[in-house]
């Protein structure tokens, strides 16, 4: 890809906006902000709907996520794009929506990682090209 971004990021607010409780799943609507360090310092705004299974456990979900800040140095913001299909080990994708890069960050294309550790703790992976 190019280069890669790594460092941790924190859940500076959760705040639901809608729930729709029906037998068979719970859908979800909700806003989350994050801030940044490492090789991306900043913070960014989630909108994401989620779905719960009829257990209460994680079934799927969708998001949007702008980021604003600087990425290894360069000032500017882009958008990633978050699909999650199931709750039992299945993949999470996340990637870098192409043409959303402003600033120093026009034409960046990607793929974001994140893993939650034990203890809650994000911390996440950027690998990322700069297509000017």
């Amino acid at each position: 890809m190019g280069s890669r971004a790594s460092g941790a990021f924190e859940v500076t607010a959760f705040e639901p906006e809608e729930t729709d409780e029906q037998p068979g799943a719970t859908v979800g609507r909700v806003r989350i902000t994050k801030e940044f360090t490492g090789g991306l310092t900043g913070s960014s705004v989630v909108r994401m709907l989620s779905v719960l299974d009829g257990a209460g456990g994680p079934a799927a979900y969708v998001a949007v996520e702008r980021f604003t800040g600087a990425l290894d140095g360069r000032q500017g913001s882009f958008v990633l794009q978050h699909a999650a299909p199931g709750s039992h080990g299945e993949r999470l994708s996340i990637r870098v929506v192409e043409g959303t890069g402003s600033g120093e960050l026009a034409g960046i294309t990607g793929v974001f990682e994140l893993e939650v550790d034990e203890e809650g703790r994000h911390t996440y992976g950027l690998d990322y090209a700069l297509n000017r």
